[in-house]
């Protein structure tokens, strides 16, 4: 379907040597021909003068796209101009003054929803590839991109269609089909969306990032061990116990994944004011975050305040680390997740990150759902589901099991509100 209001945008930052500029819509071609000198075919790049009013503005390349094979599924032309923003400005008159309108943000991915070049599940992986801020993250978005949540979702609709054909054989013909029974269909189709949930709770992990809180007495290595994660000094490191006394924070990348770390004061009991509001707030980031580094001293024997940290982190994904390994008194091993390591040699920084990224995110192609709106539609789906399985009657069971047909077409877009159809594009940014 080509839209009536043709639009452009810059879609690719001024300031390197090459722009992007990309037009949509019915008068792509036409705009294309009144400023571009060139000579072009579908899908390939010309070189030619970008002129108008008998002014040149630029000596570009451009390339069209005929509907519907385009990313809009609309008439579409790309613009390759010099990264200058003079010449930018004088190519956006040329193209209102040619009839144009600037898009709005989001409005190019909009248009290929709308004309069924992707679903929003595709058109929200877009956005988070170009939001993701680690490899992995971008891993997740590029696997939805490519359709394979889509692909999942189908599956999981086709078996629930199957079922309500069984139900609706059950009300017309009872006598024929009085031994049938769906309940062990839908417990498998609940199963199946009970696992994608479970993979979408690391959407956000993903996406924003992991929070770890690295706690343990004073004096044990935690901003040694923060230090050598991020590979530079971010907290201070004396012999002095007590020097952490406020919250470090600093981002990094463990095997693909983003990580948010946590540098705590050392937990123990004291009479210092200032220590005491460094305690409380190291208690409120363990609470806060997602997994624990529990940092233990193995170059002296375990002490009543290792045991009180092991009991204050006992409900929390946590990795014990075994620090000083290098000089230990004995071969301590406890209970749990645990590496030994030396921030002084570099041992076992490897392997911790390792372990932690498995922990994290067990499974790489597990990070299909890359977005919390899937993870609370998959939610809706699962009660429904849920109901289906408890309802009274088979009319009843039918109904619950187009609650969760409609559940999931707000994933795909088949059933989702024009609003947050209109919600979702206006995050995107303006040229995309």
């Amino acid at each position: 379907m080509q839209s009536e209001k043709t639009i452009y945008a810059l879609s690719a930052p001024l300031g390197g040597a090459i722009a992007i500029i990309r037009i949509s819509g019915a008068k792509t071609e036409e705009i294309l021909n009144s400023i571009f000198s060139g000579s072009y075919a579908h899908g390939e790049i010309a070189f030619g003068r970008l002129v108008h009013n008998g002014r040149m503005i630029d000596e570009i390349m451009a390339a069209f796209f005929r509907a519907p094979r385009s990313y809009t599924g609309e008439d579409m032309a790309e613009l390759y101009i010099h990264g200058s923003a003079a010449v930018a400005r004088e190519t956006f008159r040329a193209l209102s003054e040619c009839g144009a309108y600037p898009a709005e943000a989001g409005e190019f991915s909009l248009r290929a929803f709308e004309n069924g070049k992707m679903k929003l599940s595709d058109a929200e992986a877009v956005m988070d590839l170009i939001n993701a801020s680690a490899e992995r993250s971008a891993h997740s978005a590029i696997l939805q991109l490519s359709g394979a949540l889509t692909q999942r979702i189908r599956s999981i609709e086709t078996r629930i269609i199957s079922i309500l054909s069984q139900i609706d054989a059950i009300i017309d013909y009872p006598d024929e089909m009085e031994d049938a029974d769906v309940t062990d269909d839908i417990r498998e189709v609940l199963s199946d969306v009970e696992s994608l949930m479970r993979h979408g709770m690391r959407a956000r992990h993903i996406r924003e990032g992991f929070s770890i809180a690295i706690v343990g007495k004073p004096n044990v290595g935690k901003s040694s061990l923060l230090n050598a994660l991020v590979s530079e000094d971010k907290a201070i490191v004396t012999q002095v116990a007590g020097t952490t006394r406020d919250v470090i924070e600093a981002q990094t990348e463990m095997h693909g994944l983003p990580v948010r770390l946590f540098d705590t004061a050392g937990l123990h009991d004291t009479a210092d004011n200032v220590e005491k509001i460094g305690i409380e707030r190291a208690q409120a980031v363990i609470d806060a975050a997602d997994m624990c580094y529990v940092v233990i001293d193995v170059s002296r024997e375990i002490t009543r305040e290792d045991e009180d940290v092991f009991a204050l982190t006992s409900t929390k994904p946590r990795i014990i680390i075994l620090n000083k390994s290098d000089i230990a008194v004995g071969n301590y091993t406890p209970d749990g997740t645990y590496v030994r390591m030396s921030t002084v040699t570099g041992e076992g920084i490897e392997e911790l990150k390792r372990v932690t990224a498995d922990m994290i995110c067990p499974d790489d192609e597990s990070g299909i759902i890359t977005n919390m709106r899937h993870v609370q539609a998959l939610q809706d789906a699962k009660d429904a589901l849920s109901d289906a399985l408890c309802a009274p009657e088979t009319d009843c069971m039918a109904q619950d099991l187009n609650r969760a047909l409609h559940a999931l077409g707000c994933i795909t877009g088949d059933a989702v509100d024009e609003d947050v159809i209109t919600e979702i594009f206006s995050r995107f940014c303006v040229g995309k």
